[in-house]
């Protein structure tokens, strides 16, 4: 394998930043638990916890279809739409007041990575690269 580990990396590493971006509204706050009611942490909590509910599935999509032999053009197209899907959609929740487009806008490239890596495992894969290349 060699695309899905550049994706899983570079995941690891947006997540970090969402984690540490809660480690500083935790400390802003004075809040060790929970939220405490601060709009900005509950925000941020939420931005990380939907990064760390959706990225898990979509890297194990792609590097079982990686296995599979999907074409690299593929596998490089779900790992680029679940990397700015996620960080759209974390730019969006985390705001005070929220932008709702940047949200939208980046579910909707989260859905369409978790998709493709989907239909890449039930052999349509070989197809959808095939028409990319």
């Amino acid at each position: 394998m060699t695309v899905t580990p550049i994706y899983a990396a570079l995941t690891a590493l947006l997540f970090v930043l969402l984690s540490l971006r809660v480690i500083v509204a935790r400390r802003q706050s004075s809040v060790p638990l929970g939220d405490g009611g601060d709009q900005i942490l509950l925000r941020r909590l939420r931005a990380h916890g939907n990064f760390a509910e959706y990225a898990p599935m979509v890297i194990v999509l792609m590097a079982l279809a990686e296995l599979q032999d999907s074409a690299d053009v593929m596998l490089h197209a779900i790992g680029l739409l679940l990397l700015v899907g996620r960080f759209v959609h974390a730019l969006g929740v985390s705001q005070e007041p929220e932008d709702y487009r940047l949200r939208v806008t980046g579910m909707g490239l989260t859905f369409t990575a978790l998709m493709m890596g989907a239909l890449a495992n039930l052999n349509l894969g070989g197809l959808i690269g095939r028409l990319l290349m």
